[in-house]
């Protein structure tokens, strides 16, 4: 999350307004506080990229609670189909810091009821945002890193989706993240560096299930 700080100016009953760049949200409480205390900064506000107004109590309450949670995360996720079975393998490799140590989450995941790779690639995408959920991650950027160019160009908006069922995807995927207050910064790699989340879903497909998370070591 990055914060912008807006504030109004009192010199000799002159008032201005300033906006600061974006800082983070221990950088933007500390010089908030710092402006108070000159007795010249009135109406201080602290807006989020969502514009969302925090007050400083929130902020406060917000850096104490993400001392104990996820940070810094980055989430690899890839989704095969089987044209034959009809059956959609999805992997999510989740890489992210709490309390100061680094950690990886991987699961996978077998599902029906879809028709392509394509909508298996999405809903890949879709079952590791519910996998940031339940690791309690909300209210920050997270990267999202995938070897399909279709999903990745459509959902950072490079590319139009004109099928149905891969627009009802996308939109279920905002919604999420929305919800979450997550400012997702997609990125297209190659099928090498996505190698993890791409075993998980041939491991799926082939009814192995995955659920782990382990502490990596330096």
């Amino acid at each position: 999350m990055r914060i912008i700080i807006e504030w109004i100016y009192d010199y000799k009953d002159v008032e201005t307004t300033f906006r600061s760049d974006e800082l983070p949200p221990a950088h933007a409480l500390a010089i908030s506080e710092e402006l108070r205390k000159t007795g010249r900064a009135k109406n201080i506000t602290l807006i989020d990229e969502h514009d969302s107004t925090w007050t400083v109590k929130e902020l406060k309450k917000y850096l104490t609670e993400m001392e104990t949670e996820p940070t810094n995360i980055c989430v690899y996720f890839d989704g095969g189909f089987n044209r034959e079975s009809r059956m959609a393998g999805l992997g999510c490799v989740i890489y992210f810091e709490q309390n100061g140590k680094r950690f990886r989450r991987r699961k996978n995941l077998l599902v029906n009821g879809l028709a392509s790779n394509n909508e298996a690639e999405y809903a890949a995408l879709h079952f590791s945002i519910q996998e940031l959920e339940s690791l309690g991650v909300h209210h920050q950027t997270v990267h999202f890193m995938g070897d399909s160019q279709v999903v990745i160009n459509q959902i950072s908006g490079e590319w139009p989706v004109y099928e149905k069922e891969l627009s009802n995807w996308a939109d279920k995927i905002d919604e999420s993240l929305n919800q979450l207050g997550i400012k997702p910064v997609f990125e297209l790699v190659g099928r090498k560096q996505n190698e993890e989340a791409d075993r998980l879903a041939t491991q799926a497909l082939h009814d192995i299930e995955i659920d782990g998370k382990i502490e990596l070591q330096e």
